[in-house]
């Protein structure tokens, strides 16, 4: 995939008088933790034209010209009956602002949140609007009658799924999608995709998992043969195994006995998107998420999910110098609620002051909680190092609870498999990795060569590790092999803990290869690696990678070996 090349739309029919308008960006989109894998996305909008016509969710602003050019020319927008929304999302109001302009007969097709958001993002109360509930259907023709399915969670409250018998089509908005660009419409191969869904889970979904098992229950009656996503890849051939999958790790989510209760609201959804980053930062720990829109959440399900959780986190855009009265109202419950042994913490954005997450970290302080991660202010829009800061504070959190945990239970000494197992040894090395302005490094010694032609090498890498994101495939990392008689200080410096986003190179002699991956100066030889694939293995990504390039620093060292004296210690 050429991350050069320039975006466009790319029209496919997909079944009975039904196509698929694919706006592609080769390359990554910035600022959303969802789009690290940085293989580009598709924002999918779909036509239908039967007796009537209808399209479902046009894409945002950057695709507005090339998408409404691509419609124009197969379609008379003038005769446009709806616009179907499975959310309505501020980044999409320039899109429909033109498509009004052209076509000012537009009804619009959404939940009663989305009406809310819509009349709000286009600045018009007098908009033609059809809200759907659940029970309302929208007939287009020829059997093309369309049924609707609210399927709200924390970060969409506003989510609809829209189905057509006739086509036994699921538009299913932001589930089952994937952040993937190419020329393929369908899931063809489609476990080539697994990671990508995956990690895509992981980042939105899972901080709401429980609301995704509540929509897997609505939607088991509808005989599908199609997830019409939002992201990437139609869902056919991989249908019922995606379904079985988002299950399945939804039920690991929900059956967590460790929770973290993570409250927030977001103005203009930059709150929102630290907050997905906390919560993968939580999840990828071991660590389950209640996520809380407070806007759109009753009181007492607030207090239930912080008397269950072992910590929270509350999270408040400044409005007018204040947080937002469903952040007050909830702060107060946290507060009436919460015993001061569970762990806190506090983030917020805002465009020019940050009263409301000063508040919310002094009424804190004041009623004696402890804090999982120093409080998080940014201002404006967050950037990548920003996000990067977000998930390794998320992990920290996480990792607090489980050692508070392990405290209150004592751990038994080694057993003789324990101890056995300690005795595999491997080289001891750091493992470096850069791509933009994320950075991170961990000690490695689960590391072995894995092929000769091509040369390649597996490492297993723990899921909580904050490299852990920079070792997806396509992603490059060097591997600096330590050399024995220098290797402690090196050793030292690379287990230490780090603050969330700390620089872990400012104190070590490094330079940069031409992909950017930091060099270990004082390393015996280095490997630079391309990731090539993965595979879960329990609580570690086991990651294979050829090696592309590397050198010998120092000809007579020897290797430096990482001694165990148990399985359960590094």
């Amino acid at each position: 995939m050429s991350k050069n090349k320039p975006r466009d739309v790319q029209v496919y029919p997909i079944a009975t008088d039904t196509r698929i308008l694919r706006s592609r960006s080769w390359s990554r989109l910035r600022f959303e933790i969802e789009y690290a894998l940085a293989k580009g996305t598709t924002a999918n909008s779909y036509l239908i034209e039967s007796d009537k016509t209808a399209i479902i969710d046009p894409p945002g602003e950057t695709f507005t010209q090339i998408y409404l050019e691509a419609l124009q020319q197969r379609f008379h927008l003038e005769d446009l009956d709806y616009v179907i929304l499975g959310h309505v999302n501020p980044n999409r109001a320039a899109t429909l602002k033109a498509l009004l302009e052209i076509a000012p007969q537009i009804t619009f097709v959404c939940s009663n949140p989305g009406a809310i958001n819509l009349r709000a993002a286009l600045e018009n109360p007098d908009l033609q609007i059809l809200v759907m509930r659940g029970e309302e259907t929208l007939d287009l023709g020829n059997g093309h009658n369309l049924q609707f399915i609210p399927t709200p969670n924390p970060r969409y409250a506003d989510q609809l799924c829209t189905y057509d018998p006739q086509t036994e089509i699921l538009y299913t908005d932001k589930l089952f999608g994937a952040h993937v660009c190419g020329d393929q419409v369908f899931d063809e191969g489609w476990e080539v995709y697994n990671e990508d869904r995956r990690y895509y889970f992981d980042c939105l979904m899972a901080p709401h998992a429980r609301q995704v098992e509540t929509t897997l229950d609505k939607l088991v009656d509808f005989p599908v043969r199609m997830y019409a996503t939002g992201h990437g890849p139609l869902v056919r051939y991989g249908l019922i195994d995606l379904t079985k999958a988002y299950r399945e790790w939804s039920q690991q989510q929900t059956s967590a006995d460790l929770t973290v209760a993570l409250i927030y609201a977001s103005a203009y959804g930059n709150t929102a998107t630290l907050a997905q980053a906390i919560a993968r930062g939580i999840t990828k720990a071991g660590v389950a998420v209640e996520s809380i829109n407070c806007e759109f959440t009753e009181p007492e399900e607030i207090r239930a999910a912080v008397e269950k959780a072992g910590g929270f986190i509350i999270g408040s855009p400044t409005l007018g110098g204040h947080a937002p009265t469903p952040v007050q109202t909830a702060l107060g419950i946290v507060l009436s609620t919460a015993t001061n042994n569970k762990l806190a913490g506090a983030f917020g954005s805002f465009g020019w002051s940050g009263e409301a997450v000063d508040l919310i970290e002094s009424k804190l302080k004041d009623a004696g909680y402890r804090f999982g991660f120093d409080t998080i202010r940014v201002k404006f829009k967050p950037d990548d190092a920003t996000l990067q800061l977000c998930e390794e504070a998320g992990t920290d959190f996480a990792q607090a609870l489980k050692k508070a945990r392990k405290v209150r239970s004592p751990s038994q000494p080694a057993t003789n498999v324990e101890q056995a197992v300690g005795r595999i040894v491997g080289s001891l090395c750091v493992l470096t990795a850069k791509e933009g302005d994320r950075s991170s490094a961990m000690l490695a010694s689960w590391v072995s060569q894995a092929s000769f032609s091509p040369p390649g090498l597996t490492i297993a890498v723990a899921k909580d590790r904050a490299v852990e994101t920079l070792t997806h495939t396509g992603n490059k990392f060097v591997l600096n092999i330590l050399k024995e008689g220098n290797h402690l200080g090196l050793m030292k410096h690379f287990l230490k803990p780090f603050g969330p986003g700390q620089d872990r190179f400012a104190d070590v002699a490094a330079q940069e290869t031409e992909s950017g991956s930091p060099i270990l100066t004082d390393a015996l030889a280095y490997l630079e690696c391309s990731v090539q694939n993965r595979m879960e293995s329990g609580d570690h990504w086991l990651v294979y990678a050829t090696v592309e390039s590397g050198k010998l620093l120092d000809t007579d060292g020897v290797t430096a070996v990482h001694h165990r004296k148990s399985a359960t210690h590094y």
